[in-house]
């Protein structure tokens, strides 16, 4: 057993899956310099011919991607900051997704773009702090959150495998934690939710770094209440398979996610709940405010993101 830190982990994939596929490329802003981290010595072992410093333009560059991806390459498109992607919403949502399904599947686009430390940071103020992993998923973009190193590196293996665009959102919060994992790593499968405790009374669905938040409070509450944790890791296509039949178990749900209230992750989870599940109490959504745009200083920022004792609160009122 070994200890892997969860940057550690996104880089360490990315090194695998260049070295076993030469069709592999990473671009972006300075990523041969590694300023995330993410990249850190790709271009020391793979040289500039697949590790490309690109301009400021981030439509230039996924466009770029996009056009690579059509013959034959995978590239992996880093972007520093989230609300980067508002910039190529166009390139990803209604080019690179939807030219697979125009074209009756003739021609693939397996483009991997990750977002780093996406979500709020402590003081990065509104540009730098959203969390969109809502808005791809709502249009049908495959749209990853994993929420610990192992799954991190397992899910990079399989995004970029994929042959279709696939956008990985890795959680601020996550960036400093760290796991004790086998020397070898497999491949998550995308579309596979996990569930890291189980539980009788409640479901509780938390997305990225929240995991850790729902098995904080699962824990402090295992006297009272038993708590299940479910990860969906992928946000779309979700899991419905394993989110249906822990419900079915418990008859009680709580969602905690990291997006804004209106049309959120979250939403999308309790409307199917209430539609389809078998529930014993209305289930219930923890997430940002609605069109919430994180201020500059901390104290606001804090109170603006989902929290522990929310979640708890709404596991007692669900429970009542």
């Amino acid at each position: 057993m070994a200890v892997v830190g969860y940057l550690a982990a996104i880089n360490r994939a990315l090194h695998d899956e260049m070295a076993r596929d030469p069709a592999v490329s990473v671009l972006g802003e300075d990523v041969r310099v590694g300023v995330t981290g993410l990249t850190k010595g790709l271009f020391d072992a793979f040289g500039s011919d697949r590790v490309l410093d690109t301009p400021l333009s981030e439509q230039a560059f996924t466009s770029f991607a996009t056009g690579a991806a059509m013959t034959g390459q995978r590239p992996v498109v880093e972007f520093q900051i989230p609300s980067l992607l508002y910039l190529v919403l166009e390139q990803i949502a209604n080019q690179a997704h939807k030219f697979s399904l125009m074209t009756g599947g003739q021609v693939n686009v397996p483009v991997t773009y990750l977002v780093p430390s996406s979500g709020s940071r402590y003081g990065m103020a509104g540009q730098h702090s959203d969390h969109p992993y809502s808005l791809f998923a709502h249009v049908g973009v495959k749209t990853v959150v994993p929420a610990t190193p192992a799954d991190a590196y397992g899910v990079m293996l399989s995004a970029i495998r994929d042959p279709d665009p696939v956008v990985l959102f890795f959680p601020a919060y996550l960036m400093g934690v760290t796991e004790e994992v086998p020397g070898e790593l497999p491949a998550v499968p995308l579309g596979r939710a996990r569930v890291h405790r189980e539980g009788t009374d409640v479901t509780v669905v938390a997305t990225g770094h929240l995991v850790q938040q729902a098995l904080a409070v699962a824990e402090r509450l295992a006297g009272d209440i038993s708590i299940e944790v479910v990860d969906p890791r992928t946000l779309y296509p979700l899991d419905w398979v394993t989110l249906r039949e822990s419900v079915h178990k418990t008859g009680r749900l709580v969602v905690v996610d990291d997006s804004n209230r209106m049309c959120g992750f979250g939403a999308e989870v309790v409307a199917t709940a209430a539609q389809e599940f078998a529930l014993v109490s209305p289930p219930v959504r923890i997430s940002r405010p609605d069109g919430a745009v994180i201020p500059y200083a901390v104290e606001l920022d804090i109170a603006l993101l989902p929290s522990e004792q929310q979640l708890e609160e709404a596991v007692r009122a669900v429970c009542k």
